[in-house]
């Protein structure tokens, strides 16, 4: 494996979190200290949430999905069940089409901005409303050019989307702002012109569009079978062109990857940390829609934790993560600074500390219980929670600036 389709693995997002943690273990880090023995009752706090949110054990897998169910009814489910589609293909280009493009404007909205929903009346922020957000969006046709085919996202139509159509879907006004407007609008459009400039990979059926990606994986499969990794590794071959210019190693945009100098290699990645979250979080996403469409999803635990405020603010509200300049909690970080970057590699790492404690404690295989239902139970959820108990808005521990495009 060469370096650039190394570190747009999910092995090196993996290999490289444990090796930040390995240094953290030796207190060799600029900006936390690790105490590991902390890690147990966070543990203890994800089973709580997980046992109360699924009293029968049945969790799903962390997925954009999830956001779409409002008070146990599926919004999506629904609409698609009222559409005839031709075969299990079509309906899974659409949900393709729909997951890519809300997983894309899934970056944090801030504390302040909320979601009006027509069906519950129900004034919805964070995840939750951008989920509903986006998904009335798509099912209104907004981001089809064929006013009979609404439910689809055309690469056309992307590459025409501006911030008052966002500002129009999202209920943005001077009153309900959303961080990062004008770097979501970019991300779509970007993710257009990269459908549009790929006719043999988007384009295969129904026209360029970010479903036309389900032929490819479907293509890809042997006999039957993908496993999660491959997703991922087709998400970032394919789509790692929409991503803002960042770091790059001979040629290739490297997207959610950064640098930090306590990771040193000897070779030409040094210092370089892939994380990959909203790629991740996507590859997590299409895994239902392939398994509809009658496709295996194998080794589903090669996808790694969520490197996002939620799952890391698990860990600094713990107590498991510490700051060794308790100012740096006051202060503004750029996304790429080396204390975002050291914690997001960290909380990497610690999620697969805790799937290990969660897996013990209840007796379960980690084919019983995979990752993305530890995320899902779980994590994700506790994080939020510690949160809320200890902040009156929920914000996360840290505070990030954020541009629309990794959170």
């Amino acid at each position: 494996m060469d370096d650039v389709a190394y570190l747009l693995s999910a092995r090196a997002v993996r290999e490289r979190a444990h090796q930040m943690l390995a240094l953290g273990l030796e207190d060799r880090l600029p900006h936390f200290r690790i105490e590991l023995a902390k890690l147990d009752a966070v543990a203890e706090l994800v089973l709580d949430v997980t046992n109360k949110a699924y009293p029968d054990g049945r969790v799903p897998f962390h997925s954009r999905w999830r956001h779409f169910v409002v008070g146990g009814a599926d919004r999506w489910d629904a609409i698609a069940a009222k559409v005839e589609w031709p075969n299990a293909a079509t309906r899974a280009r659409a949900d393709f089409d729909l997951a890519i493009t809300s997983v894309l404007l899934d970056a944090g909205a801030g504390a302040a901005w909320r979601y009006h929903d027509a069906v519950t009346g129900a004034r919805i922020g964070r995840s939750e409303g951008l989920a509903l957000a986006s998904l009335d969006m798509f099912a209104r046709g907004a981001l089809s050019v064929d006013p009979n085919d609404p439910l689809r996202a055309d690469a056309a139509r992307l590459q025409r989307l501006t911030v008052a159509d966002l500002e129009r879907g999202f209920q943005v006004g001077a009153d309900n702002p959303l961080v990062g407007l004008e770097g979501r609008v970019a991300l779509l459009r970007r993710l257009g012109e990269v459908a549009a400039a790929k006719p043999d990979i988007f384009g295969v059926q129904n026209g360029p569009r970010p479903g036309g990606l389900f032929d490819q994986l479907a293509a890809g499969a042997t006999d039957g079978h993908i496993e999660a990794a491959e997703i991922l590794q087709q998400v970032l071959l394919q789509l790692g062109p929409i991503w803002p210019s960042r770091l790059t190693l001979d040629g290739t945009a490297l997207g959610d990857c950064w640098r930090h100098p306590s990771l040193v290699t000897g070779d030409a990645t040094t210092g370089l940390v892939p994380l990959h979250k909203l790629s991740q979080w996507l590859s997590y996403s299409l895994i239902e829609p392939l398994q509809r469409a009658g496709l295996v999803v194998d080794e589903i635990d090669g996808l790694t934790g969520l490197a996002e405020y939620r799952n890391g603010g698990l860990f600094v509200d713990g107590g498991v993560l510490s700051l060794r300049d308790p100012a740096d909690a006051e202060r503004a970080h750029a996304v790429d600074s080396p204390l975002v970057v050291e914690w997001r590699a960290l909380t990497v790492a610690l999620l697969d500390r805790l799937a290990a404690l969660i897996r013990q404690r209840t007796g379960q295989t980690a084919e019983q219980l995979p990752l993305a239902r530890i995320l899902e139970g779980g994590s994700w959820a506790a994080g939020r929670k510690l949160a809320f108990a200890r902040r009156p808005d929920g914000s996360p521990p840290l505070k990030v600036i954020s541009d629309g495009t990794v959170f």
